[in-house]
């Protein structure tokens, strides 16, 4: 019978879990899924990581290459991200160019690592302006359950976390650069943004990481990103209805408490790495 009811009125059978504040899925409406993180997997990416938030998974590889620096600026590097949301996460997408929610999720995190300033483009420079490095950061999603922002942008700060770039000198003689694949370091992460993705139901009823259902039948979504220090880097809320001050504060500290839970897991994964 549920399942039937389930079948023809989703929206009408989510509301009578939400006067009883859970979800169908037996969490409560401020309660994230299960949250893990792997770091280093891809062994011929400089760095990488894989996270998991129930059942929406996400990889994330860097390969790090030398370019000139931009002419505008000439002691900087360059980030680029790059979203894929294939078919083979999920039947709702289609083969071919990226659509319109993997442009909106590149462009979004290219917005994350621009504001929260996690990367200073300063520290990719080698040579000013004769060398910098470009890390391209491709986030693969493997399997779609909705919450892809949250997903990625934690795989994302796991990955770069991961990375270690070779020592690179230029030779004063040729004018070449030298790289010296023994030393590595790592890159100097300055901050460390986490994003808190909210489903808003009937403009009222906030509930945290949503489902792929869950997204679909909510009214809109709104997607907060703090740093460490409770600054607020972004605010992505696409159209649907509106948020009351009050709605947006409970957000942002929800964001805070899930800010540390998710540090906590990349540090214990790097610990374990090391």
């Amino acid at each position: 019978m549920a399942a039937g009811f389930k079948t023809v009125e989703p929206l009408e059978y989510y509301r009578r879990f939400l006067k009883e504040n859970c979800r169908p899925d037996g969490r409560e409406l401020g309660e994230f899924r299960t949250t893990t993180v792997n770091i280093g997997s891809i062994t011929t990416a400089d760095g990488s990581a894989l996270v998991k938030l129930g059942n929406t998974t996400v990889i994330c590889g860097i390969k790090a290459e030398f370019a000139e620096p931009p002419a505008e600026s000439s002691n900087k590097g360059y980030i680029v991200p790059n979203v894929d949301l294939s078919p083979l996460c999920s039947s709702r997408f289609r083969p071919g160019p990226p659509g319109e929610e993997a442009q909106a999720a590149s462009q979004f995190i290219a917005d994350v690592i621009e504001n929260s300033e996690i990367i200073m483009k300063e520290d990719l420079c080698i040579a000013n302006g004769k060398l910098a490095w470009v890390l391209y950061c491709d986030l693969i999603c493997l399997d779609y359950d909705g919450n892809i922002l949250d997903a990625c942008t934690f795989a994302l700060l796991a990955a770069l976390k991961n990375v270690q770039l070779p020592t690179v000198t230029i030779n004063e003689e040729t004018g070449l650069a030298e790289v010296n694949l023994k030393q590595t370091n790592p890159l100097n992460i300055r901050k460390h943004p986490v994003a808190t993705s909210f489903a808003v139901f009937d403009d009222t009823i906030l509930i945290v990481d949503p489902t792929a259902e869950e997204e679909d039948l909510a009214t809109g979504t709104v997607t907060i990103v703090m740093d460490e220090e409770g600054r607020l880097c972004s605010v992505n809320k696409p159209g649907g209805s509106g948020l009351t001050a009050a709605k947006l504060q409970d957000c942002i500290t929800r964001a805070v408490t899930r800010h540390k839970e998710v540090k906590q897991l990349i540090d214990k994964v790097i610990k374990s790495v090391k």
